[in-house]
């Protein structure tokens, strides 16, 4: 009878719905679904989001991010079962699946309806908001769960509604690819440990404990690897594995083992992260430049952290909407407020706004990174081609049609000189060349890219490599942009070499000592026309070469970490044309030339952390551009020269405790001037991301 009941009652709502022309409106089921049967390492972060959803009155909307597959339904669904949950909730907790599609009118709806509250037709969104307050007003201070499931960008102006009429005692709980920075706090699902992921493995591959089989546990171990802690994969695997013979099993370890990836062979592994892809293509022209951007991240090895600023010289020049360094890292925390990659900040302080990102590092999941690659694959105009040692015939063999790839990456553990008979090299416009070897030798191919723009030469070794064939950069018309990490260079100008295009440099943990010495030309010959130096953490610099004051088109010199830097020359006061001098952590340089007070166009000085500075040069004030200067942990320094009451158009110092107070003095004269405190915030938690 009691069955009999429910029917009806089901019936009597379904003619409700009927309208005039006999359709079904939509409707919604907001009941909890049931979590998987088994399910692992959500332990820790169930209690987490208990902790900060449940316990904190601060946090009404928490927003649970993670790439596709993660297992975000199956930690919120798990999250409305617990005990300790229900006990506070009731039978207030509503379960909603929003996916692409948000409607606030049939949510709303559903609300009242599971309450056994009669509601009428909601026919805009404007009166689905009166009966969402409504909803609310009735409940009280009764605690409400309302999960928000599976929530796509194209839902966020639904967000803003839940944000908006957000209170105490009414919970939101979503679950996104997105990050939807801003609204309410924000909880990172990670990968699952090796001994979760294993224990994942062994349910779906039904093998029991294994602790019978020695054979079949080391193929398990070895497979559950190559899954990388992600749920779905894991679960793809072992569920095709289930039942198989030991032979199928070491087939499928060989193939992994090989390259292969789980995308190439798991159709619902690929369609669920592929999913977050495609809805960038339905999107606009900008979901498009996105993608294209995701898409770049495959050209660098895996399980290695990609800078930022490589990322920044490679769209400034493929990309003219990227064209500014602030718009290129704009498009980066795009891709990681989707889940497709993380951004890490080796050194956070909220102040800085000084286009300074070599601190900015990408990582990513190496499944994402997969998808990247397999995408490439695809891409029939072949516009990015990533390959390594072992080349596929096509690259080899001349009977093949020839690729013309704008993008391309090498990575090799030694010299690549292998000819790529079937790429028109004059079609690349970025080349990346990753490599761990002691020595390496740009490929003799390089001197046939004519529309190269972008070279960047990455060194994985853990001492700087010795690279040779520089030369052959002489023939190159269009190289903009260099990058050079963990390299050795006893002379960029040995051989005679002009790059009569390039416009940027940066030398990232190099040998650079003698890099600017016993030149058979004159750097200003060999660079006329560069604009920007960058040098990070080379540490065998002792003195900036005076041979560099002879840029005179130079606009940004950047020397920073660089613990060995002692002194700066006295012909700096020649780079009349400078803007930025950045010489951020030169722990040891103890004071700037009296020349430096030449820099009439220099508007922003950056000489936080040089803990050595105790005098900043008497005719300070001389730089009449300074618009902004960091001094933060300059702490040896005890007073300002007078002439700092000369810099009129100085508008902002980012300063400590101790260096703000010296400027206190002459705040009564610097009416315009905004003093910014800042305290040093050392995050160290990307080092996790690289083990």
């Amino acid at each position: 009878m009691k069955e009999t009941l429910d029917e009806v009652k089901n019936l009597g709502t379904m003619v409700q719905q009927v309208d005039m022309k006999g359709e079904v409106k939509d409707q919604i089921d907001c009941e909890v679904p049931e979590p998987p049967l088994v399910t692992v390492g959500l332990n820790e972060p169930l209690r987490e989001l208990k902790m900060k959803l449940i316990r904190d009155p601060k946090v009404s909307m928490l927003v649970l991010t993670a790439p596709g597959g993660c297992g975000k339904t199956t930690l919120a669904t798990k999250f409305c079962q617990d005990e300790e949950v229900k006990d506070v909730f009731k039978n207030n907790i509503f379960f909603v699946t929003v996916s692409k599609k948000s409607n606030l009118n049939v949510i709303v709806q559903g609300l009242h309806q599971r309450k056994g509250r009669e509601v009428p037709a909601l026919e805009d969104e404007a009166t689905a908001l009166k009966w969402l307050h409504k909803f609310l007003k009735e409940e009280g201070q009764t605690p409400v769960l309302l999960v928000l499931d599976d929530v796509w960008p194209e839902s966020k102006s639904l967000l803003e509604i839940f944000y908006e009429v957000r209170k105490p005692s009414f919970k939101i709980l979503v679950t996104s690819r997105s990050q939807f920075s801003g609204y309410g706090s924000l909880y990172l699902l990670r990968s699952l440990t090796d001994a979760d992921a294993m224990t994942l493995f062994r349910d779906s591959a039904s093998l029991g404990d294994g602790s019978s089989n020695v054979q079949w546990t080391e193929l398990a171990k070895k497979i559950v690897e190559h899954c990388k802690g992600h749920p779905l994969s894991i679960k793809v695997v072992g569920k095709s594995l289930r039942g198989q013979d030991l032979v199928f099993w070491r087939k499928r370890e060989m193939e992994l083992s090989k390259g292969d990836s789980i995308i190439d062979s798991e159709t619902e592994v690929l369609l669920c992260l592929q999913s977050s892809l495609d809805a960038l293509d339905a999107l606009d022209e900008k979901g498009a430049m996105i993608k294209d951007c995701f898409l770049d991240l495959g050209l660098f090895p895996q399980d290695q952290r990609i800078p930022a600023a490589a990322l920044i010289d490679m769209w400034a020049e493929l990309y003219k909407e990227l064209d500014k360094d602030f718009l290129a890292i704009t498009n980066l925390y795009e891709i990681t407020t989707r889940s497709l990659a993380d951004l890490v900040v080796t050194r956070k302080e909220t102040v800085e706004d000084d286009d300074y990102y070599s601190e900015h590092f990408v990582t990513q999941h190496d499944l994402l990174r997969q998808l990247a690659v397999y995408q490439a694959k695809r891409d029939q105009s072949k516009k990015r081609l990533i390959i390594g040692d072992n080349l596929p015939k096509c690259l080899t063999e001349q009977k093949h049609q020839p690729i013309k790839p704008r993008l391309l990456s090498i990575s090799s553990d030694g010299t690549f000189s292998t000819n790529l008979h079937n790429i028109q090299l004059a079609d690349v416009e970025v080349l990346v060349l990753n490599f761990n070897t002691k020595n390496y030798a740009l490929p003799e191919f390089v001197e046939n890219m004519y529309n190269l723009k972008v070279l960047i030469v990455t060194n994985h070794g853990f001492v700087p490599a010795e690279l040779s064939n520089f030369h052959l950069l002489d023939s190159l018309p269009n190289l903009k942009r260099i990058r050079l990490e963990r390299v050795s260079i006893p002379s960029i100008t040995k051989h005679r070499v002009q790059l009569n295009s390039l416009k940027k440099i940066s030398l990232f943990m190099c040998s650079i000592g003698q890099a600017f010495s016993n030149c058979s030309l004159q750097i200003s010959d060999a660079l006329p026309y560069l604009e920007e130096i960058n040098i990070d953490y080379c540490n065998d610099l002792v003195e900036l070469p005076a041979a560099l004051c002879a840029l005179v088109n130079l606009k940004k010199l950047s020397v920073t970490n660089s613990h060995k830097l002692s002194a700066l020359p006295e012909e700096i006061g020649e780079l009349v044309n400078l803007e930025v001098l950045r010489l951020r952590s030169c722990t040891d340089l103890a004071m700037l030339p009296g020349s430096s007070t030449n820099l009439k166009k220099l508007n922003f000085l950056d000489i936080a952390d040089c803990f050595s500075i105790k005098e900043l040069p008497e005719d300070f004030g001389g730089m009449s551009s300074l618009k902004k200067i960091n001094m933060r942990q300059c702490s040896r320094l005890q007073e300002l020269p007078s002439s700092v009451l000369d810099l009129e158009h100085l508008r902002e110092v980012v300063c400590d405790e101790d260096t703000g107070d010296l400027w206190e003095p002459f705040l009564p004269n610097l009416r315009n001037l905004r003093i910014k405190l800042v305290k040093e915030n050392v995050n160290l938690d990307w080092l996790q991301k690289l083990e």
